[in-house]
């Protein structure tokens, strides 16, 4: 029972992990990276689809993408949710790719980015904090409904509160580091 809920818990942790990691991934540094567009949904035939599945990504310089899709036709709808995404780039068409040019970023844009950043670490600690929450309080449940001895619940408690401090501790580390690679110039 309670080796469950702590699995559970350490289940829905290292998604938060995963899930800080994609979204640092889309949040724009110096460099072009396909990663920034993961999350650009694109109006195919009427259905938003993920940029990702309509198209290939390139990168032949440092501030370059080059998307060539899979579909010509797809190429107006393309280059229109490349416009209206939050990445901050204008996308030039020369009918068989998309080339996207990014701009330098400013001393203000990375502030911005860092702060975004920040925001982000922040909001995916509160999910590993919830998963401890909901791990806690089954294992005061069972404890109290005496499924389990005090002894095991305290040991249980220690295990989660470490679970809970190791992962909090990795998002510190990949929110540092990011940051650092959003000020490096």
């Amino acid at each position: 029972m309670i080796d469950e809920t702590l699995l559970e818990a350490e289940e829905l942790m290292d998604k938060a992990i995963e899930a800080t990691s994609e979204d640092f991934g889309t949040v724009r540094t110096g460099r072009a990276n396909p990663a920034l567009y993961s999350k650009v949904l694109v109006d195919y035939y009427g259905a938003p689809t993920p940029l990702q599945q309509l198209a290939s990504f390139n990168t032949p310089d440092a501030r370059t993408i080059l998307i060539t899709p899979y579909d010509a036709s797809a190429m107006r709808e393309i280059e229109k949710a490349l416009s209206d995404s939050e990445v901050g780039a204008n996308p030039s068409n020369d009918g068989k790719q998309i080339r996207i040019t990014m701009p330098e970023l400013t001393e203000e844009r990375r502030k911005e980015y860092v702060k975004l950043v920040r925001s982000k670490g922040e909001d995916h600690k509160v999910s590993v904090r919830n998963a401890r929450r909901k791990a806690k309080e089954a294992i005061e449940k069972a404890v109290k409904d005496g499924e389990v001895g005090e002894d095991d619940g305290d040991r249980a408690t220690k295990e989660l509160e470490a679970l809970t401090k190791s992962h909090t501790e990795r998002i510190d580390e990949m929110t540092k580091r990011k940051e650092a690679e959003l000020l490096e110039v």
